[in-house]
C-alpha cells in the first residue's frame, strides 16, 4: 500500500464517516435527548459494531456471504427491521428520553449502539469492494487490512464526537416540549427513511 493510496483512502473514509447515517443520527439524537454520557455509550456501541463487521469482512466473511446470498439477504432484512423499530420507538415516545422509555445510558446504550452498527450489512460490501483496492498483493495483507480498518475506526470515532457534541448543543432548545416532540418524530422518520433506502438500493 503506497502513501498516495493511503491518503486517498483516508480522504474517502473521512467523507464517508462524516456523512449522516443511522449510527450518527442515533448518536446525535441520544446525546440531545439523554445527555452526552448516554450519547458516548451509544457511539461506543456503534463503533464496536461497525469495526466488528469490517474486521469480519476483511477476514473473509464477505466471500462467505457472496457464496450464500440468502445469508446476506437475511442480514439486510434484519437491518431494515431494526432501523424501522428505532424509528417507531422514536415516534411513539416523542418527547420522552432517549430511544424508548428509558435513557440508553451505560451498558444498555452500548448494546443499542452495537445492534445498530451490526444491523447495516452495507459495511460488509464496503470492506469487500473498497478495502482490497488499497492492498498491495505482493506484501503481507493482514497488516495492511489492519491499518485500513484502524484508520476507518479513527475517522468514525472523530465523527461520533462531532455528532454527539452537536446533539448536546440542541439540548437547550429541546427543553421546549413541542420542539422535543418535533425532533423525535423527525429523527424517527429518518430512521424509517434509511430503512427504505436500503430496500430501494437492493431493488
Amino acid at each position: 500500500m503506497s502513501w498516495n493510496g493511503y491518503w486517498f483512502y483516508l480522504t474517502a473514509v473521512a467523507l464517508l464517516c462524516a456523512s449522516p447515517g443511522p449510527n450518527m443520527l442515533l448518536t446525535m439524537r441520544t446525546s440531545a435527548t439523554a445527555g452526552l454520557r448516554a450519547g458516548a455509550a451509544v457511539a461506543a456501541g456503534c463503533l464496536t459494531g461497525t469495526l466488528s463487521v469490517l474486521a469480519a469482512s476483511a477476514a473473509g466473511l464477505a466471500v462467505l456471504l457472496e457464496a450464500w446470498p440468502r445469508v446476506f439477504g437475511a442480514l439486510r432484512l434484519a437491518g431494515v427491521a431494526y432501523l424501522i423499530w428505532l424509528g417507531v420507538q422514536a415516534w411513539r415516545h416523542a418527547g420522552g428520553g432517549g430511544v424508548g422509555r428509558a435513557a440508553p445510558s451505560g451498558w444498555r446504550g452500548w448494546r443499542i449502539g452495537l445492534a445498530t452498527g451490526l444491523s447495516n450489512p452495507k459495511a460488509i460490501l464496503f470492506a469487500a469492494a473498497f478495502l482490497p483496492q488499497f492492498v498491495d498483493a505482493h506484501r503481507p495483507q493482514a497488516p495492511q487490512f489492519a491499518i485500513l480498518v484502524a484508520t476507518f475506526g479513527a475517522c468514525d470515532a472523530v465523527c461520533y464526537v462531532g455528532y454527539a457534541a452537536g446533539g448536546r448543543s440542541l439540548a437547550r432548545a429541546l427543553g421546549r416540549p413541542h420542539l422535543r416532540r418535533l425532533f423525535d418524530r423527525a429523527t424517527g422518520a429518518m430512521f424509517v427513511a434509511f430503512a427504505a433506502a436500503i430496500v430501494s438500493a437492493r431493488a
